[in-house]
């Protein structure tokens, strides 16, 4: 185990020390025991390594903020023990760790698997929203409502100590850690980059995921070269543990058959990929053939030259701020009479001042409630409420800017904001059953 805070990882080997390091990934809010079922026969082949997302299973409690700290921090683990090529197969944000190592690190990676995965997961919003909920009420809600995202529901009533087995683990979970883990999905986006996989892929999927279904997994499969698909019946989204068998056989199909060599340094290619008769599909059950999906290039954007255009990152910045819905209504609204003011706050209020490195946006946050309290500018008070909880600001922490603003902005104006504030608070921080 890894306990520093440049790598911070939990993890166990399974199999023989010899055999190729064939990497598990986890889900959020899961442990590497979700993999418990398919170790015995995969470690019968290769050298399993299964690791702890900081702060879950007891992990140390480092949070990391990106997918893309989450691979370093795995990549440094694995130096300090000598692996230095694996095949991976991660679920979830165990699988966008996956993608983002393919596509930073092709020469570690032998083969990937990617299970309930996506080149983007829902939108920004919705996992913001998740860290303010857990933020005000801790894990209690996200835990009792697991099961029904991770399990179909007759999955879920046969098999109740599976069921309390999941709770339990996104109880136990550092909710820092968490929240930092929401963060690394709101964020992560990588659907213009997917032509550039060249790993030899296998994307899994349950026939009955909500999360991350069949239709996300398409588009991985349109996008990586070199990707096949498999979507196993009667699963959701954690299909490793509702159906272990079938997954375990997908997971032995592809890496004993998709392996690609290592890199040759003396000819500066690759040798040639070992893989098995070309199949647009996978079956997890012959009697059930999996969908087909079209296996297509994915563009990739240009990257811009030079210092990027203030405007750029400030609608970065706004969108993580605000919120995707709010802007997006914002620049739709926006036309020849209004659409030069709009283009203005982008580039300076976003671009230039709340990307400043000067203060962190919890801080800035702070200055803002208070001043638009002052300036009795409710409107943009309830926008900058739900700002400031997505900006890591507790209720109880807001209530004490507005107390302070009732001193020295004057009692009606902090009346009139408590009342928006209260409001706000309300529906960004009720858990939705």
């Amino acid at each position: 185990m890894s306990d520093t805070t440049t790598s911070p990882l939990q993890y166990r080997f399974d199999g023989p020390e010899d055999a190729p390091v064939l990497i598990l990934g986890p889900s959020l809010g899961t442990t590497w025991h979700m993999w418990d079922r398919q170790v015995p026969e995969l470690a019968k082949q290769w050298r399993v390594f299964r690791f702890d997302l900081p702060g879950h299973g007891g992990a140390p409690a480092y949070p990391a903020g990106s997918v893309a700290d989450l691979s370093t921090r795995l990549l440094t683990t694995l130096d300090g023990l000598g692996v230095q090529r694996f095949g991976y197969a991660g679920c979830a944000l165990g699988g966008a760790v996956g993608i983002e190592l393919a596509l930073r690190h092709p020469e570690r990676v032998a083969s990937l698997a990617l299970i309930a995965a996506s080149p983007r997961f829902g939108t920004a919003d919705e996992f913001r929203q998740r860290g303010v909920i857990v933020r005000t009420n801790g894990l209690d809600p996200i835990a009792r409502t697991s099961p029904d995202r991770w399990f179909t529901g007759g999955f879920a009533a046969a098999q109740p100590a599976i069921t309390e087995w999941a709770v339990q683990m996104v109880r136990t979970t550092d909710p820092g850690c968490y929240i930092a883990a929401c963060e690394a999905l709101a964020s992560f986006d990588v659907r213009s980059e997917l032509a550039r996989i060249g790993v030899p892929t296998l994307v899994l999927v349950g026939s009955d995921d909500q999360v991350t279904g069949p239709a996300e997994a398409r588009t991985l499969v349109a996008g990586i070269p070199d990707a096949r698909l498999a979507v196993v019946p009667g699963a959701s989204h954690l299909v490793p543990v509702e159906q272990p068998a079938a997954v375990t056989d997908l997971l032995v199909r592809h890496f004993s058959t998709a392996w690609q060599p290592a890199f040759d340094s003396t000819t500066g290619q690759m040798a040639a990929i070992v893989a098995s008769p070309v199949k647009p599909v996978l079956s997890a059950a012959p009697p059930q053939p999996a969908p087909r999906a079209e296996i297509a290039p994915a563009a990739v954007e240009p990257q811009a030259m030079g210092r990027p255009d203030p405007y750029d990152a400030g609608l970065k910045v706004r969108r993580e701020v605000l919120g995707d819905a709010h802007v997006d209504r914002a620049l739709a609204q926006a036309d020849e009479f209004s659409g030069d003011f709009q283009e203005l706050i982008t580039r300076y209020a976003w671009g230039e001042i709340w990307d400043r490195p000067g203060l962190d946006r919890r801080s800035r946050s702070c200055v803002t409630l208070t001043a638009l309290v002052a300036g009795g500018h409710l409107e943009e008070l309830a926008f900058h409420v739900r700002a400031a909880l997505r900006n890591g600001l507790t209720p109880a922490e807001i209530k004490e800017v507005l107390l302070q603003a009732a001193v020295y902005c004057g009692v009606p104006a902090a009346n009139s904001a408590f009342k928006v504030a209260q409001q706000v608070i309300r529906e960004e921080t009720t858990p939705t059953e």
